[in-house]
C-alpha cells in the first residue's frame, strides 16, 4: 500500500514542481509509521542547490499551530484558560473591545480583530511593541462583529497570543516553543530564529547553508537568504523554520503519538478539535475552526490542515486523524497551489485506507 501511496504523492506533486517552475518543492508523507520523502527543484538557483528531506523552508503561518500546542498544554496544566481575558496577562491592553478577548478566542481566530496588517492594502511601516499595543487599544470593529461569534484569521491575533504566551510563562516564545514543543518531540531542525538588521534569521552559518532562497511565483528572488519578514519590530515575531524531515516527526506526533508524552499527545489533539463551525461552502465541502488548525469536511473523509504562505514561501501540513495520515508541502516560492493536498491527495489516500 504504501508505494501506491507514493504513487498518487508524486503523481499530483511532480507537475506543480517542474524546471518551469522557480525554486523547489520538498514534501514528506506519514502513513502507518512510514514516512515517505519527495523532493523536487532548487533551493538556491544561482548556486544549483537541490532541495532534499533537510533543507531549511520559511514556515510562514505553519508556526501557529506551535503556538497553539503551547495554548492547550498550558490549560491542560492548568497554567492558564482558553477563557481567560488577554487583560489577565497584559493589563495594558485597556481598549473597550480588546480587553473582553479571551485565549481561546486569540488561538481560534473567532476574536473578530483585524488590523492593518492583516490584509491590503499593507501597510508601508512597521510596528514597535508598544505601537502594537496602542493599536490593538484602538481597535473598533465593523458593525455584528463581537469576540467569539465569527472566524476571522488574523495574524496580529497571533503576535497578541504570543505576547500572552510570553508574559504568562516569562520566556521568550522561541524558549518556549523549544522546550514545551521541539525538544520533547526530537524536532532538531526547527527553530524561531531572531530577525537580524537585515531581516536575516540569526542562524549557525552551518544551519543557514541548508537554507533555501525565496521566489516570486514568477521566479523573482525575493529577500535574501533566510528572509524574514514582519510588521512587528519586536523580538519573537519572525518566522519558524524547519524541514521536511523534521515536520514530518510533528505530523507523526499529530495524527499518532503513540511513542511520546501522553500530556502533549492530548494537547496536540486539542489543538485540532473543531471549536467553530464556519459558514461556508466550497464545492462539497464545509469548513471548520480549531485552535490555529481548519478542519476541512469532504464526502467520506475529514481534513485538519494548515496553509502558511509569504510572497516568497508556501507551506502546508494536512492531517487525516482517523487514517493516521499526514503529509507536509514546503516551497520556496509564493503561491504554490497546496489545494492539492486538501482536495486531491488526501482524499485519495484516505479511499485507498479506507477500502484496504
Amino acid at each position: 500500500m504504501i508505494a501506491q501511496m507514493r504513487d498518487i504523492v508524486a503523481a499530483e506533486l511532480a507537475p506543480t514542481a517542474t524546471p518551469d517552475h522557480p525554486g523547489g518543492l520538498a514534501a514528506a508523507l506519514y502513513a502507518g509509521r512510514h514516512v515517505e520523502f519527495f523532493s523536487y527543484g532548487l533551493a538556491d538557483a544561482a548556486t544549483r542547490r537541490p532541495v532534499t528531506p533537510d533543507t531549511q523552508f520559511n514556515l510562514a503561518s505553519l508556526r501557529k499551530p506551535f503556538e497553539a500546542a503551547l495554548v492547550a498544554a498550558g490549560t491542560l496544566r492548568g497554567e492558564l484558560r482558553l477563557d481567560d481575558p488577554v487583560p489577565k496577562y497584559l493589563p495594558e491592553l485597556t481598549g473597550d473591545y480588546v480587553r473582553s478577548i479571551t485565549i481561546g478566542e486569540l488561538a481560534t481566530h473567532t476574536s473578530g480583530l483585524l488590523l492593518p496588517t492583516d490584509h491590503p492594502p499593507w501597510p508601508n511601516e512597521t510596528y514597535s511593541q508598544a505601537q502594537f499595543i496602542a493599536m490593538l487599544n484602538a481597535f473598533t470593529p465593523p458593525a455584528g462583529i463581537a469576540p467569539g461569534k465569527q472566524r476571522i484569521y488574523s495574524h496580529a491575533g497571533y503576535v497578541l497570543l504570543q505576547l500572552v504566551l510570553e508574559r504568562c510563562y516569562r520566556t521568550p516564545i522561541a524558549g518556549l516553543i523549544e522546550s514545551r514543543v521541539l525538544k520533547p518531540l526530537g524536532m532538531r531542525a526547527t527553530s524561531v530564529p531572531e530577525r537580524g538588521p537585515d531581516n536575516r534569521a540569526v542562524m549557525d552559518e552551518a544551519i543557514m547553508r541548508r537554507v533555501v532562497q525565496g521566489y516570486s511565483d514568477q521566479g523573482s528572488a525575493i529577500g535574501p537568504i533566510g528572509d524574514q519578514q514582519s510588521y512587528f519590530d519586536f523580538p519573537g515575531t519572525g518566522q519558524m523554520f524547519s524541514s521536511a524531515r523534521d515536520l514530518a516527526t510533528f505530523v507523526a506526533a499529530c495524527v499518532d503519538g503513540r511513542s511520546i508524552d501522553p500530556r502533549l499527545r492530548e494537547a496536540l489533539r486539542m489543538t485540532q478539535r473543531e471549536v467553530f463551525h464556519v459558514d461556508q461552502r466550497y464545492e462539497q465541502a464545509t469548513f471548520g475552526q480549531a485552535m490555529a488548525w481548519e478542519t476541512v469536511h469532504l464526502p467520506g473523509v475529514t481534513i485538519v490542515d494548515k496553509p502558511g504562505g509569504l510572497n516568497n514561501a508556501s507551506g502546508y501540513i494536512g492531517l487525516v486523524p482517523a487514517h493516521r495520515i499526514g503529509i507536509v508541502l514546503l516551497a520556496n516560492r509564493g503561491d504554490y497551489p497546496h489545494e492539492i493536498a486538501r482536495y486531491k491527495i488526501l482524499p485519495a489516500l484516505a479511499r485507498l485506507v479506507a477500502h484496504a
